[in-house]
């Protein structure tokens, strides 16, 4: 049976995963990426080394697949969504790579919003700019950092570096096309997208677009030699994470909504006309003529990651020396905690929010007798309010009749019962691993005509999920909270400015 490579970038780890062409995952390999912040706000990454620790992972995964490289017939990248990466050119870095965690773009964001620029990008691409969005990100290299943005030859996305790095050819697909510069009704690119922004001067290095399961090149002799491939394979252009995950669990058709608690919170309607709102993205679809609604912010599971990083360091070195998963230590305690009355309550909003770039994280009614299984407890209820804000929204323009959700938190089943307490329907996980790999492994397939489409999964989905119903108790305990997490938040919301702005008169040591 031919065989399948997905590469899978995320925000701290990117992975290779070889799947037979019956959706069976054969082997997996991860390499971490070390995030770069050089100053507040500012989320990079080192290209060339992002590539190296790719290559190294297939490498590794076709190494431990059990099959020789030559049985994998395409090849396809995902990665995280937004951010930018610019070559010169020569087609070599120009500078880091700038994750979609990156929030220095924030003022001139909200400077769009108190004008006329918001309204206008809305009207035109479908979307309100935001501070990690390619609009706002090269605005700010314009204003700031003039010398490189006189440079830049390509402005591309993370899975497009690794395309080039794999093929040496340049382009986007149609998903991260849309981004911030397509029109929301021809789903292609806009001139007037630019001059919105101000960026018209880099109409040049706008990438070509190609269709996700396109092939748009063949792995290099070089590549080859970095990751073991065979040279020749062919290589399909992918896809956005975003649209990648939801595809990889069967969520990526209308009226499904698909949820992804990541690093961001994610919460997606394919839909088959375009519907505009400032509540959500309408972004392109894998399929012309359909559309990907997508409600995000950077505020889901990422703080359950810094919460275990940050204050879970015994733990963490004993279940890794142990060769365990700290998570589930904690379950334990986290199970505890919600059999008890708590008056705590948490704001994910570490990286960023709903709410924009200036609301911050927090713990309310905290008590001295409260504990750490407290703690997270609220840390994840407040994950899946979050996620609540942005599927509320999706609900009032779409209808949505199931919904299904991944990441790493969804194999953890009272986190999935959460969410369906918390949202009041039924939630199905799909047990797959890597949904995101998988999803580019479906363009890469297709690609090769071994699907018909992307979306021609043949894994049987109904057996591979387990859904989780209401409780109609829980539910009304979870309302309460949701409404009282939703009430701080407004009232807080004068008073974050005036938080970050501490940070700049503390220049100075207090002590």
């Amino acid at each position: 049976m031919p065989c399948l490579l997905g590469i899978d970038n995320g925000l701290t780890v990117t992975k290779a995963v070889v799947f037979d062409a019956d959706g069976s995952q054969l082997a997996a390999a991860r390499r971490r990426i070390p995030q770069l912040i050089p100053q507040p706000r500012h989320v990079e990454r080192d290209m060339d080394g992002l590539w190296r620790a790719t290559a190294e992972a297939i490498r590794e995964a076709i190494a431990r697949c059990g099959r020789s490289a030559g049985d994998i017939v395409a090849v396809a990248a995902t990665a995280h969504g937004d951010g930018i990466y610019l070559l010169d050119e020569n087609r070599r870095p120009l500078g880091p790579g700038i994750l979609s965690l990156d929030s220095r773009a924030g003022e001139i964001v909200e400077d769009w919003l108190r004008g006329s620029v918001a309204d206008a990008a809305l009207d035109l691409t479908g979307q309100i700019p935001h501070a990690s969005a390619p609009s706002a990100l090269l605005a700010w290299i314009q204003r700031h950092d003039p010398a490189r943005f006189g440079r830049i030859a390509h402005a591309i996305a993370c899975k497009d570096w690794l395309r080039f790095c794999l093929t040496g050819t340049l382009g986007t697909d149609r998903t991260e096309a849309s981004t911030s510069f397509t029109s929301v009704r021809d789903q292609a690119y806009a001139p007037e997208a630019l001059r919105i922004f101000g960026l018209e001067d880099l109409d040049h290095a706008l990438p070509a677009v190609a269709g996700s399961a396109e092939i748009v090149g063949e792995v290099t002799a070089a590549a080859a030699e970095a990751t073991g491939l065979a040279v020749g394979t062919p290589v399909a252009a992918g896809l956005h994470d975003v649209t990648a995950s939801a595809l990889g669990i069967g969520g990526h058709a209308a009226g499904r909504l698909a949820i992804v608690a990541g690093t961001y919170s994610i919460n997606e309607v394919v839909s088959t006309a375009p519907r505009v709102d400032r509540r959500w993205f309408c972004r392109n679809a894998i399929t012309p003529g359909e559309w990907n609604n997508m409600a995000i912010s950077p505020a889901s599971a990422t703080n359950y990651d810094w919460f275990v990083d940050k204050l879970c360091h015994a733990d963490l070195a004993d279940a890794e020396g142990a060769g365990e998963s700290v998570h589930v230590r904690l379950a334990a305690e986290i199970d505890h905690a919600l059999a008890q009355p708590s008056s705590v309550l948490f704001h994910p909003f570490l990286f960023g929010s709903p709410y924009g770039s200036q609301a911050s994280g927090g713990f309310f009614g905290l008590r001295g007798w409260h504990d750490r299984g407290t703690l997270l407890r609220s840390v994840l209820e407040g994950i899946a309010f979050n996620h609540r804000i942005h599927i509320d929204a999706l609900r009032d323009g779409f209808d949505v009749a199931e919904a299904r959700l991944t990441g790493g938190a969804s194999r953890n089943p009272t986190f999935a019962q959460m969410f369906a307490d918390i949202l009041g329907m039924p939630v199905t996980v799909t047990a797959t691993d890597e949904a995101a790999a998988w999803g580019a492994a479906l363009c890469a397939g297709a690609g090769i005509g071994l699907f018909a489409s992307p979306q021609d999964d043949p894994r049987d989905l109904g057996r591979l999920g387990r859904s989780f119903d209401p409780d109609s108790k829980r539910r009304a305990a979870y309302q309460r909270r949701y409404e009282l997490f939703c009430r701080l938040a407004e009232h807080l919301a004068p008073f974050w400015p005036e938080l970050d702005a501490l940070a700049a008169t503390d220049a100075e040591p207090l002590a």
